[in-house]
């Protein structure tokens, strides 16, 4: 995996800790949801990381006039043959980058449901099971409001992690200008890893411990998001499993053979905030809830 994340790397300066989170989420069989203003490099690096994978990939972009079959698929009648032919739609791939899904509606948002969560797809009451790996990398916009529909609870809960990259600091920025001429440096980049590679590496990474300490930690998070007087929903039981795999990832990306209760502390930001709803429906605090939580439940000793 180190070779998937330096040759992201090329493309996206200055973003080592978001690399390393999308290179964890596939690891763990998990969706990311990209979130940040236009021009800070959302599909760029989604993009990177699908060219730096030799396996299928499509992109869908996501507008009002979308269709959930355009995403799952259709059966339609072929006059010729006299018989019905299965179009496949955008989810039969290994890596789904969903561009700006928050514009789509929510009849067509919650086609990617099913694949998500169960990997397969049902068309006319037929289900067809997806190939692995299988990941749906979605981006969106969070200040632009106008014309799109906020993603409902259930599908947030699926994506294993959210992140947003922001603004490249200064440094990071002159690189960028530095690197781009007459062609993108995403033009030149090449594959290093194969699917067979990916589903190798999540085996080693299913390997990896996450002792009884760690499990306890992870408990008590959930336990605190949920009786916080400022939260009015809680993280979920797949909130948990979404916190325990993506440890697991990150230790494995550490060279190391167990996940501690420092991992879960780590990345879960990434995994609670967008699962989190506060009382008041601020999301702009939710952060800072979560900061409170992870500052006052108590960290176990780490095993070993």
């Amino acid at each position: 995996m180190l070779r998937l994340i330096g040759n992201i790397k090329k493309v996206i300066k200055g973003k080592d800790a978001e690399i390393t989170l999308l290179a964890a989420a596939l690891l763990a069989k998990g969706h990311v949801l990209i979130e940040d203003v236009p021009g800070t490099g959302k599909t760029v690096l989604a993009r990177s990381l699908c060219k730096s994978i030799n396996a299928g990939f499509k992109r869908v972009q996501f507008t009002p006039d979308l269709l959930p079959s355009d995403v799952t698929g259709i059966n339609f009648f072929n006059m010729k043959t006299q018989e019905f032919v299965l179009k496949k739609g955008g989810v039969f791939t290994n890596v789904l980058l969903a561009d700006e899904i928050n514009r789509a509606t929510p009849r067509t948002q919650s086609a990617l449901l099913e694949c998500m969560e169960e990997r397969q797809v049902t068309i006319d009451g037929v289900t067809y099971p997806l190939d692995e790996p299988f990941m749906v990398i979605a981006t969106q916009n969070p200040i632009e409001i106008q014309g799109t529909y906020p993603l409902p609870e259930a599908q947030l809960d699926r994506f294993l992690i959210r992140i947003t990259p922001g603004y490249a600091d200064k440094d990071a920025e002159m690189d960028i200008l530095e690197s781009v001429g007459a062609s993108h440096p995403l033009d030149g980049l090449e594959a290093v890893m194969s699917a067979d590679d990916i589903l190798a590496e999540r085996e080693k990474c299913a390997a990896v411990l996450a002792g009884g300490a760690t499990r306890e930690y992870i408990a008590d998070l959930g336990a605190a998001t949920r009786a916080h007087d400022k939260i009015r929903l809680g993280l979920s039981t797949r909130g948990l499993i979404a916190l325990k795999k993506t440890a697991q990832a990150l230790a494995y990306l550490n060279g190391k053979k167990f996940a501690s209760p420092r991992d879960v502390k780590e990345i879960a930001p990434y995994v609670m905030s967008h699962r989190i709803i506060p009382r008041n429906y601020g999301e702009k605090e939710v952060p800072e809830i979560v900061g409170e939580i992870l500052g006052s439940v108590r960290v176990p000793t780490e095993e070993t």
